[in-house]
């Protein structure tokens, strides 16, 4: 497994990264063992986790599932998003920062953590505020690195301006995927802008890109997709996504690879691209997506998917 440098930080992570919102919800601790023992032994070095998922369950599956080898990985997690339903556990505020750092460095069982990421904006706190807090926590040595995940071309911008002097995001987090490509046309421009590493979460769209729907064949049992409402399932499932899929697999299969192994050598061709996060629930799936990053396409490449996907209606 290849690596890259997060940004301007000290960090190099696996191109490949596997992100843990299934710890907790989707699977228990036997299973996230497996899941997590399979990453390390694919050269994956890049686990991303976060103090809500799995209801604050993924971070302490991850640490215990790491054990000893905790200091053989970049863990990340995040912070801001509510937790439960109390209104005080959550946004960017000093004081939210300084106890939800603690809870987190207890669930994941370890002194320090590698990339700290603030979950979302607050429109209700400075993101002065946020970012000293933040500051303060990196000179503790309780975080070495920050991230923001969810933000704007614009508040990327502003951030790292606010930051000047003190710590600054080294990454940025977003939705960023073959059939949902928006973070490319103003996110990713920010970042190579200010010299952050991009880091695209759902990068098989929920389990579309992963070759295993087909159109009026419905949704094979133990699929994301599978456990959705119906209504849900009727937004993603249309003719048009299927339109793009097909098309999309044919361009691979032309070249003697699979859907899934498009979806990772897209992303990992784009500007300020470091780590493509994947979650997986079972071993093999993550075996997959680690083979999926020896894929490399060229320009020439890329401008034909572009057609490919604007002859399908563009987003």
């Amino acid at each position: 497994m290849k690596l890259r440098r997060l940004g301007t930080s000290g960090l190099k992570v696996s191109e490949v990264g596997l992100g843990c919102n299934n710890f907790g919800m989707r699977i228990d601790q036997a299973a996230t063992q497996g899941v997590v023992d399979a990453a390390l032994d694919a050269g994956i070095t890049f686990f991303d986790t976060a103090d809500i998922y799995g209801g604050t369950k993924s971070e302490e599956f991850l640490g215990k599932a790491l054990g000893k080898r905790r200091g053989d990985i970049v863990l990340a997690t995040k912070f801001g998003m509510r937790i439960g339903d109390d209104a005080r556990k959550t946004g960017g505020s000093r004081r939210w920062i300084l106890r939800a750092v603690e809870d987190s460095l207890k669930r994941l069982g370890t002194d320090w953590i590698d990339l700290y990421q603030f979950h979302q904006p607050d429109r209700d706190t400075p993101i002065d505020e946020t970012l000293r807090a933040l500051d303060d926590l990196v000179t503790q040595g309780k975080v070495r690195y920050i991230g923001n995940s969810n933000f704007t071309g614009w508040q990327i911008a502003d951030a790292d301006w606010t930051a000047a002097g003190g710590a600054r995001f080294v990454s940025a987090q977003n939705e960023l995927n073959l059939l949902r490509r928006r973070a490319r046309d103003e996110v990713l421009p920010a970042c190579t802008e200010a010299g952050i590493g991009f880091l695209p979460f759902f990068p098989l769209a929920s389990g579309l890109l992963t070759g295993k729907y087909r159109r009026g064949e419905g949704t094979p049992e133990g699929t994301r997709l599978a456990g959705m409402p119906e209504e849900r399932k009727s937004q993603v499932l249309t003719d048009r996504n299927f339109s793009r899929l097909e098309a999309l697999s044919a361009f691979a299969e032309e070249r003697d690879h699979s859907l899934l192994d498009l979806a990772f050598a897209w992303l990992l061709a784009l500007p300020s691209m470091t780590s493509v996060i994947a979650g997986a629930t079972k071993p093999e799936q993550v075996r997959a997506n680690a083979e999926a990053a020896d894929w490399t396409l060229d320009q020439s490449d890329l401008d034909q998917i572009d057609k490919i996907l604007e002859a399908a209606v563009a987003d």
